[in-house]
């Protein structure tokens, strides 16, 4: 599968020296200028990583980092002029994967990126298959039945933690620790409302969907 790539970069020197290395690499890109346009494409086409600059024209990088970890976990790299410990520090808090001060080597980035998506790909179970479920570890995509699911970032990694272990009883508080390890403020009972909404996205393939079971003052299993 080809890779692609979005680059949210708003100096266009820069821009075109990442876009060559990658083209070198055979990776392909889009570039945007601004991050209210680049949450636009993301969106509407499917990447499999983010390249961020911080300082962009209409909103801070952090600002686009944290809009696209409200529904994605796709893997992304920050770029800055600023070598402020603090500025990295923020930057892998709220969901970046690396953190590349400028200027750099546009191959070392291209390293980065293939090192990113190599530990992603293990860490998630890239394409990890039974017989009702695909979950594509790269694009965060998880599909039922043949159809993709329209899922949200915590009802992916719920799902996605269920089906790693079909049969497994997963306690709220283990799935609280897992999926929600970094939300503050999150009650126990977020737990339940991610599992009726995940419950009735499966009857929309399905109507007879039951795959999601209950265990009373245990937890939650997957049967498949």
């Amino acid at each position: 599968m080809s890779l692609h790539i979005l680059i949210i970069e708003d100096e266009p020197a820069i821009a075109e020296t990442l876009i060559y290395a990658f083209k070198e690499a055979g990776v392909v890109t889009t570039h945007k200028i601004m991050g209210g346009e680049a949450m636009t494409q993301l969106s509407q086409q499917t990447f499999d990583f983010v390249i961020l600059d911080v300082g962009l024209p209409d909103m801070t990088g952090f600002d686009v980092c944290k809009k696209i970890r409200e529904t994605s976990q796709i893997p992304i790299l920050f770029l800055t002029a600023r070598n402020h410990e603090i500025d990295r520090i923020v930057g892998l808090e709220i969901g970046a994967d690396d953190y590349v001060t400028k200027p750099f080597s546009p191959r070392e980035v291209v390293a980065r990126v293939k090192a990113i998506l190599r530990r992603s790909e293990l860490h998630l179970n890239n394409n990890t298959k039974n017989n009702q479920f695909i979950v594509d570890g790269i694009a965060n995509r998880i599909q039922y039945l043949g159809q993709y699911l329209e899922l949200t970032r915590y009802e992916y990694l719920l799902l996605k933690t269920l089906i790693n272990q079909p049969q497994r009883v997963y306690s709220r508080d283990y799935l609280m620790d897992i999926v929600w390890a970094n939300a503050e403020n999150t009650l126990e009972r977020t737990v339940d409302a991610h599992i009726k909404t995940l419950r009735a996205k499966l009857r929309s393939i399905d109507a007879a969907s039951a795959v999601i079971i209950t265990h009373r003052g245990m937890g939650y299993s997957l049967q498949v």
